[in-house]
């Protein structure tokens, strides 16, 4: 049997959409459904992997006025295999303050440095929501990939 490439991982991977998503990116192979944790997931591996999708005010609405329910979820999602958080804007917009808040960006900043190393969490800073799509979806194929290896490696 060939070796599926990422190109096939890629059309055989359904993403799941969480149906709370106020915003959703628009994929060729997903679906809407509940999930427990984060925006995005692939159909199967919920329990396994998560994608957290932020605009950056959001962001920071998190880290000062919603942050006992922000720590809630990441605690949630430590317990996954992967769970990562992908912001819509880039690490320069938010240390030059490029929101709207009182939270400066030095405490900002040290907030998401501490969160990334208590609950393991992956921050990628996307210039604009075009490309946090995209590195949403590469997140997650190249999580089905790991996961074919793996398969591929016992069976």
């Amino acid at each position: 049997m060939a070796k599926p490439s990422a190109k096939m991982v890629k059309v055989l991977m359904k993403i799941k959409i969480d149906s709370r998503e106020q915003k959703p990116y628009k994929f060729e192979n997903s679906e809407t459904g509940a999930l427990n944790i984060g925006d995005y997931s692939i159909c199967g591996l919920e329990d396994c992997i998560a994608i957290e999708r932020k605009e950056l005010n959001d962001l920071i609405g998190c880290l000062t006025t919603g942050r006992d329910r922000f720590k809630k979820e990441l605690h949630k999602g430590k317990a996954l295999e992967y769970f990562a958080l992908v912001v819509e804007a880039s690490l320069s917009d938010l240390v030059n303050g490029h929101y709207r808040s009182q939270m400066g960006p030095k405490s900002a900043v040290q907030s998401l440095l501490a969160f990334s190393i208590r609950y393991r969490l992956p921050i990628f800073f996307c210039e604009n929501r075009e490309y946090a799509q995209r590195v949403t979806e590469s997140l997650l194929c190249k999580y089905a990939r790991e996961v074919e290896k793996k398969v591929e490696a016992i069976s």
